[in-house]
């Protein structure tokens, strides 16, 4: 009896945290606070990876380095200071992650339509996404 009720407590608690944890990403989050977001973004990642095709590697591994620590937050691209040491300069990132200046360049061209608006977490987010995608696209392209 007691452990038929532990298994649908569990149960019953696995079902509620599930519809809690469902966040995610959405390709039409920022249409009405700012429509050009996500084409800014497209366009500054495909020219990086143009200019350098290894270039979309970087940019899903800074993405990973970025939410393997304490999740998808963009602390990754905090420098150091007095107070905080940063993910960028930690030993595993260390000569490791590239990418950084592709993203400021993306979220400058971004402020530029939107100021404010954009997160940096969701610019990395979808700078991998577009650097996976302009890559099979190039592949489809020579194949």
């Amino acid at each position: 009896m007691a452990y038929r009720m532990i298994t649908t407590s569990f149960v019953v608690t696995l079902v509620l945290l599930s519809t809690i944890c469902d966040a995610q990403l959405s390709s039409t989050f920022y249409d009405t606070t700012c429509p050009d977001a996500l084409t800014t973004i497209r366009t500054a990642i495909r020219t990086a990876v143009s200019k350098e095709r290894r270039m979309a590697a970087s940019l899903i591994r800074l993405h990973f380095h970025d939410c393997f620590v304490q999740g998808c937050d963009a602390s990754i691209l905090l420098n150091d200071s007095t107070t905080i040491e940063s993910e960028k300069t930690a030993l595993p990132n260390l000569n490791s992650v590239r990418g950084f200046q592709v993203i400021d360049n993306a979220k400058s061209q971004v402020e530029k339509v939107c100021p404010g608006v954009v997160s940096c977490a969701d610019i990395v987010a979808v700078a991998a996404r577009d650097a996976s995608f302009a890559v099979s696209l190039q592949f489809a392209l020579h194949a």
